[in-house]
């Protein structure tokens, strides 16, 4: 059943599919070649980026002052920013909801609001929320005052928290 010539049958097949295999990667390898690898001296694939060393690189201004965006701010556009806000303040005075309410938010002591119950980590970073204050923590509360319970991630656009502190101060005045 099982002979010589079976035997030289089946070591050719695969000797056959080696050879096919193989030539197969070399005629791939001649098509497609690429270049040198990682550790052939220079990327054959590649663009040398200059960058400005740090005495070059000019410290410019990222745009206008806090002061002068108060100066400016607008009011109007700050109730649409407080559309943010929302969700979990409210604007008439004592109505608390998920966060404190914010009437006279501006100039009023920190973590003060009448039956809100605080984390804690409000009171050793300020004694009033100023507009200075109030850009601060509205930029980025956990970065503020770390260990906030806020999960509101922040306001980027300095001037959208120029309007809102200008919206607030014209609310609770």
């Amino acid at each position: 059943m099982f002979d010589t010539m079976t035997f030289t049958k089946i070591l050719g097949g695969f000797c056959g599919a080696f050879l096919i295999f193989l030539l197969g990667k070399w005629a791939a390898e001649t098509i497609y070649h690429t270049g040198g690898g990682h550790g052939e001296g220079e990327h054959a694939q590649g663009y040398a980026i200059e960058v400005a060393s740090a005495e070059d690189a000019g410290g410019g201004e990222d745009g206008p002052s806090f002061e002068e965006l108060m100066a400016s701010a607008d009011a109007s556009k700050g109730a649409k920013v407080f559309g943010k806000c929302k969700a979990c303040h409210k604007l008439e005075d004592g109505a608390n909801a998920t966060g404190p309410y914010l009437y006279g938010v501006v100039g009023r002591a920190v973590a003060s609001a009448d039956g809100f119950g605080y984390s804690g980590s409000l009171k050793p970073v300020a004694d009033t929320w100023t507009p200075e204050n109030l850009n601060h923590f509205l930029e980025s509360p956990k970065g503020f005052a770390p260990g906030t319970t806020m999960s509101f991630s922040g306001l980027k656009k300095a001037e959208d928290r120029a309007n809102l502190i200008a919206y607030l101060e014209s609310v609770g005045g």
